[in-house]
C-alpha cells in the first residue's frame, strides 16, 4: 500500500517540532569561509524538498527503515541532507570523504544501502565507490547545492499522521580490533542524547558554535549539530580544522575593521567550542606565532566572559593542555566528558568551575544510569565501597543503561548480545563500555545550585577514567597500571611533546610498561633523551612499577580524525623487538 504524503509535510520528529518553534529569522547555519547564512525559517522547507527528491530517486514514497548513505561536506547541505533522510523515516549513514573507496564499499555493502547521495564536491568519490564490487547497486543522487535566502515566510509545514517510524542514524565504529560495526541509533535515542545535553550544558538560541569536527562521528553530529538544532543555536562550519583560521575567527569580533580582512559576517562572538585534545594542543602551539593584536583579541575571545563553554572529549585531555588553556584564556577551564558511539555522551563534569576537576569526567549525565563492575571480582562496586580491605582503589568497568544507549550492532545479534549484561532489578540491560574507571571523592565538587546542574552534577564522588580495558590497563608483575595516568605525568615533563603508553608483552612480567615519545625540541635540542633520563624525570611522580620500562623516541604517532591512537597496532609496529625481552 502506498503511503500518501504532502510535499510540504513532515513526520512528527521532536527535532522538526523544535526547529518549527524557533525564530524563523534567526541564523541556523553559517559557512565561515564565505559568510553565507541560512535561517531557521528556510530549513524545514529545504528538508521537505530534499526528502521529496529522495522519494523521486527511489521511485517510491515509503522508505521506512531503509539505509541512505551520503557524502557531503560540512555545510548547510549536510544538515539538510541529514534531516531529509530522517524525514523519509530512513536511517542516515554518514560517510567520511577521507575514507578510501574500499572502506566506503564495505559500509555500503554492510548497511545494504538503498541509496548513495553526494554533493558535487564528492561526486567523483561517489562514482569510484559505485564502480567497486557492491553486493547490491544503490541508487545514486548528486545533490544540488543550496544557496539559501529562500522565501521562508511562504513555507507552510504540516505534520503527518504517521510517526517517525524507523528513522535514525547509523555510525560505524573505528574497527580497531575487527571489521567496523554499524551502530544503530534510532531517532528516539538521538533525541534522548540531545535532550540530556540540552539540560546539562545549557545550549540556547544565543549560542554560536564553531564547528571544526568531522561528521561521521557522534561528537560532530549529536553534540555539535543535532543538539544545537533543538536549542535554536547557530552552527558555524569551519572545516577542515586549521589553527590559523580558527584563531582568526575567534579574534574577528574583537578586532577593529582595519585589523581584520573580513569585518562583515564574522562579528558574532563564538560562545561554544567542542573539540578533541589535539585541536587545543595545536591552537596553543600556534598562538605564540600570532601578532600582538591577534594575541590580545584571541585571549579576549576565549575568556570566560565570551566563550561560554569549551569542551574537550573523544580522547584523554593531558593536564598541561588543560592548564595552558586556562592560563591563556584567563580562567576558562576546559570541561571534560566521556562518551562513545554506542551511547553518545554518558558522563560529564559540570558547568561550575569547581566541578571541572582535573582528570575527571564527572557524573552520569541526565537520563544516564552508570555503575562500576569490579574487573577482578565482577561484583558491582557500590557507592561508599570504592576501596578494598587494603585501602586500594577498586577498578571497575563502566556499564551504562537508559534511553541514550544504542539499539543494536546492525544485523549482528551475536556482537550485540556480547556487549550487554542482564540486570537483577528488571529495569533493563546494562551496556558494557569496555572502559575502566575509579570513583574518587572530591570534597569541593558537586555543590552547584544552578537548576540545570543540581539534579545530576551532585555529590562528592566523581568518575576518573583509567582507559580502555583492552588497551590502557597494563598488568605488569601483578600490578595494574593505567596508561592514561602515566601519559598525564609524562606530558607534564618539559621534554615530552606527545606520548603513547602501551602494554608490551613480556615473558617475565606478563606485560611491561612501554612509552612511545615525541620529544619537545625546545627542551631537548639534540633529540637525545635516554631511558635513564626518563626514569629520573618521573621519580617522585609515579610509583616505580608505573614508570615505563622501555622507551622509543619517534617523530610521529599516528592518530585518527578524533585524535585517538590504535595502540594495538602501534605496539606491534614499535615494540616488536621487545616482545620476548626482560625488564630494561
Amino acid at each position: 500500500m502506498r503511503r500518501m504524503f504532502s510535499s510540504t509535510s513532515l513526520p512528527r520528529l521532536p527535532v522538526f517540532e523544535a526547529i518549527a518553534r524557533h525564530d524563523p529569522d534567526s541564523t541556523a547555519v553559517i559557512h565561515s569561509g564565505s559568510g553565507r547564512r541560512f535561517k531557521y525559517g528556510e530549513l524545514l522547507g529545504d528538508v521537505c524538498r530534499a526528502r521529496n527528491k529522495l522519494y523521486e530517486t527511489a521511485g517510491r514514497d515509503d522508505m521506512d527503515g531503509e539505509r541512505i548513505a551520503f557524502l557531503v561536506e560540512n555545510s548547510y547541505d549536510y544538515v539538510v541532507t541529514f534531516l531529509a533522510i530522517l524525514a523519509a523515516r530512513s536511517i542516515a549513514v554518514p560517510l567520511s570523504p577521507a575514507f578510501p573507496a574500499p572502506e566506503l564499499q564495505y559500509i555500503l555493502n554492510h548497511s545494504e544501502a538503498l541509496m548513495l547521495l553526494s554533493s558535487s564536491k564528492f561526486a567523483s568519490k561517489a562514482q569510484d565507490v559505485l564502480q567497486t564490487e557492491l553486493d547490491v547497486q544503490p541508487a545514486y543522487l548528486q545533490l544540488t547545492k543550496l544557496q539559501g535566502g529562500g522565501p521562508h515566510e511562504n513555507e507552510k509545514i504540516t505534520w503527518e499522521k504517521h510517526g517517525p517510524g524507523a528513522a535514525g542514524m547509523m555510525l560505524y565504529t573505528s574497527g580497531t580490533t575487527n571489521r567496523p560495526k554499524g551502530v544503530l541509533l534510532p531517532q528516539s535515542v538521538m533525541t534522548a542524547q540531545a535532550r540530556s545535553l540540552l539540560h546539562a550544558w545549557e545550549y540556547s538560541p544565543s549560542d554560536h558554535l564553531l564547528h571544526v569536527l568531522p561528521l561521521h562521528h557522534i561528537h560532530g553530529t549529536i553534540n555539535a549539530i543535532f543538539t544545537p538544532l533543538f536549542a535554536g543555536s547557530t552552527v558555524e562550519f569551519l572545516f577542515p580544522f586549521n589553527p590559523d583560521a580558527v584563531w582568526k575567527r575567534f579574534a574577528a569580533p574583537f578586532l577593529t575593521p582595519d585589523q581584520t580582512p573580513d569585518p562583515e559576517g564574522q562579528r558574532e562572538k563564538i560562545t561554544f567550542f567542542t573539540v578533541v585534545p589535539t585541536v587545543y594542543s595545536r591552537l596553543l602551539a600556534t598562538h605564540k606565532m600570532l601578532d600582538a593584536d591577534m594575541q590580545s583579541a584571541t585571549r579576549t575571545a576565549i575568556s570566560p566572559a565570551h566563550l561560554r563553554l569549551a569542551i574537550s572529549g573523544s580522547a584523554a585531555l593531558p593536564t598541561p593542555i588543560k592548564r595552558a588553556w586556562s592560563e591563556l584564556s584567563g580562567g576558562n577551564v576546559l570541561l571534560e566528558r566521556f562518551g562513545m558511539t554506542e551511547v553518545g555522551m554518558a558522563l560529564s563534569c559540570g558547568l561550575e568551575t569547581a566541578d571541572r576537576v582535573d582528570g575527571s569526567v564527572g557524573w552520569p549525565l541526565p537520563g544516564v544510569e552508570a555503575r562500576l563492575v569490579d574487573v577482578d571480582t565482577h561484583q558491582v562496586i557500590e557507592r561508599g565501597h570504592e576501596k578494598d580491605a587494603d585501602a586500594r582503589e577498586r577498578v571497575g568497568e563502566i556499564q551504562l543503561r537508559g534511553p541514550t544507549v544504542f539499539a543494536e550492532y546492525w544485523r549482528n545479534p551475536e556482537a550485540t548480545a556480547k556487549e550487554f549484561v542482564d540486570s537483577k532489578d528488571g529495569r533493563g540491560m546494562w551496556f558494557k563500555t569496555g572502559d575502566v574507571a575509579v570513583r574518587r571523592r572530591v570534597e569541593t565538587a558537586g555543590k552547584s545550585t544552578r537548576p540545570s546542574q543540581r539534579d545530576w552534577a551532585k555529590g562528592e564522588l566523581m568518575y576518573f577514567i583509567l582507559g580502555r580495558r583492552s588497551a590502557d590497563i597494563i598488568k605488569s608483575g601483578g600490578e595494574k597500571v593505567s596508561a592514561l595516568e602515566v601519559e598525564r605525568e609524562m606530558l607534564s615533563l618539559p621534554q615530552v611533546a606527545e606520548v603513547a603508553v602501551l602494554a608490551v608483552p613480556s615473558g617475565k612480567w606478563g606485560q611491561k610498561v612501554g612509552a612511545v615519545v615525541i620529544l619537545d625540541k625546545e627542551h631537548v635540542p639534540e633529540g637525545r633523551w635516554t631511558p635513564l633520563d626518563m626514569r629520573r624525570a618521573l621519580k617522585g611522580r609515579l610509583a616505580n612499577y608505573k614508570i615505563p620500562q622501555v622507551l622509543k623516541i619517534v617523530d610521529h604517532i599516528p592518530r585518527n580524525a578524533m585524535g585517538k591512537i590504535n595502540k594495538k597496532n602501534l605496539v606491534k609496529e614499535i615494540f616488536q623487538d621487545e616482545f620476548s625481552g626482560d625488564e630494561m
